[in-house]
């Protein structure tokens, strides 16, 4: 039985070497196979790779061609705008010059050449009425220019006389000024008392000695203005124009200021109420975020159109003194609840949110996707986002997916038409 099983297990091991033997050799004819496969395969690889440029060249030429095609499709419109102006334009001309020939053939010849005959008579005349024209402007010029050259001469020795004018007319007021002044003193003194003065022993270098001490008495006192009462009564109106004008400005600053004062009573009212619809808002959104918590907007100072502004936000179960000890999701949440407190304010009819969600967990991301629901209702929400959670609320997605190595593509896809379709399916 053993040399049976002995002889029979040297059959199977034949056997199973013959089929190893014939495996091998159709393992290494498929290996041959595969490698020519696989050059085949980086053959085809090449060619498409090929075909794809070439078929990218192809629809970058077909571009250029059809801009090429516009562009000479307009050329062609313009000008055959242009043919059918330029025509229109040659019909006028036809037109006019079959009037012109019709003119011309109603005209006499020897009616025609007399007439140029006589304009060119009239033309010499008129080139020669034009030089002595000419002419005469010349002489005129000339003399003008003469008259001119005395006129400068003769303003030339005017000048000193005018000064000596001047001066002598400055002498003669200041002698009527002295004489009325003497006058008034006579005026001012009694006849008798003067009689007394004169007395026979007076002698006239006495009196010249008097004239001489008075006039050196009136030369210490300087020169006389003669226009001191003109330039008073300049000074006096320009004192008048200018507390018009000072009358004007204070007038004007009254109702500037009160101007001022009743916009910033405005402006305090306006900017208060926005205030507490502002921070009565982050309070509502910031505990709804969080589900609990308690935040508002502080201001810094006693009045509020100087005054600063601190985010006090305090998430449930903390009782952080400042934000700056928050987490970075928590810090993310209280910025989205402060952004949409000022966005409910005056909201948008579009919002765009760029991975406002990158910084949160599942928990915190559910509940920013249900205020997003919630105001979606009036406005329309687009956001980037690399969040399933945050996918799954939207009612279109919009990717974008690289098929190729350097080439983007963009793929839509409506969820409300994609869950039908496997419903469906």
């Amino acid at each position: 039985e053993l040399a049976e099983q002995l002889s029979d297990e040297a059959m199977t091991r034949e056997e199973a070497e013959a089929r190893y033997q014939e495996a091998k050799l159709q393992f290494e004819i498929a290996q041959e196979t595969l490698d020519e496969e696989r050059e085949d395969r980086r053959a085809l690889e090449t060619r498409v790779a090929v075909l794809r440029e070439q078929l990218r060249r192809d629809e970058r030429e077909a571009q250029e061609a059809g801009f090429r095609v516009k562009t000479l499709a307009t050329r062609y419109d313009d000008l055959v705008e242009r043919r059918g102006m330029s025509d229109k334009q040659v019909e006028e001309m036809a037109e006019t010059g079959k009037e012109l020939q019709a003119q011309l053939d109603a005209q006499d010849e020897a009616v025609i050449q007399a007439e140029v005959l006589a304009a060119l008579e009239r033309r010499k005349e008129a080139e020669i009425a034009l030089v002595e024209a000419r002419e005469a402007m010349e002489g005129a010029n000339h003399a003008l220019r003469e008259l001119e050259q005395g006129r400068v001469l003769t303003e030339q020795r005017l000048e000193p006389l005018r000064n000596n004018v001047q001066n002598i007319e400055l002498k003669l007021q200041e002698a009527r000024l002295k004489e009325e002044q003497f006058a008034e003193q006579l005026i001012e003194r009694d006849e008798a008392e003067l009689a007394e003065k004169l007395t026979p022993d007076m002698r006239d270098s006495g009196l010249n000695a008097d004239v001489e001490r008075l006039n050196r008495e009136i030369a210490g006192l300087g020169a006389v203005n003669m226009a001191a009462l003109e330039e008073l009564e300049t000074a006096r109106q320009r004192k008048d124009y200018l507390d018009a004008q000072a009358e004007d400005l204070a007038t004007a600053s009254a109702t500037l200021e009160e101007a001022i004062q009743r916009i910033d009573a405005e402006t305090r009212a306006r900017l208060k109420a926005t205030y507490d619809m502002v921070s009565s808002s982050f309070g509502r959104l910031f505990t709804e975020l969080f589900g609990g918590g308690e935040a508002e907007l502080i201001l810094t100072g006693e009045e509020i159109l100087d005054a600063g502004m601190v985010v006090m936000a305090q998430p449930p179960g903390k009782k952080n003194s400042s934000i700056h000890l928050l987490s970075g999701g928590e810090k993310a949440l209280t910025a989205i609840s402060l952004v949409f407190a000022f966005f409910s304010l005056n909201p948008a009819p579009f919002c765009l949110l760029d991975e406002v969600d990158a910084p949160l967990d599942d928990s915190n991301t559910e509940r920013l996707c249900r205020l997003v629901a919630k105001m979606s209702e009036e406005t329309q929400f687009m956001f980037i986002t690399h969040n399933r959670i945050t996918m799954e609320l939207a009612t279109h997605l919009v990717g974008v997916t690289m098929p190729e190595p350097g080439v983007s593509r963009p793929v839509a896809v409506d969820v409300e038409d994609a869950v039908r379709m496997t419903l469906a399916a």
